[in-house]
């Protein structure tokens, strides 16, 4: 599988927010709609950090 977690980093910590991300979509310039395997969804407001895709690890910072 493919499928990556998002996490939000606030202070240095990460802070997971959602798992098995399958779907980014922007809705706006610093909104994001994450979609997972199973259909669920999330919305972000914040930027992309950084996408580690070897470590399936995605993260925003607001």
């Amino acid at each position: 599988m493919c499928e990556a977690n998002a996490y939000l980093v606030r202070n240095g910590e990460e802070e997971l927010i959602m798992e098995s991300v399958d779907i980014i979509e922007p809705e706006s310039e610093d909104t994001w709609r994450l979609v997972g395997i199973f259909g669920d969804r999330k919305t972000i407001k914040g930027r992309i950090k950084q996408m580690n895709l070897v470590d399936h690890k995605i993260l925003f910072e607001q």
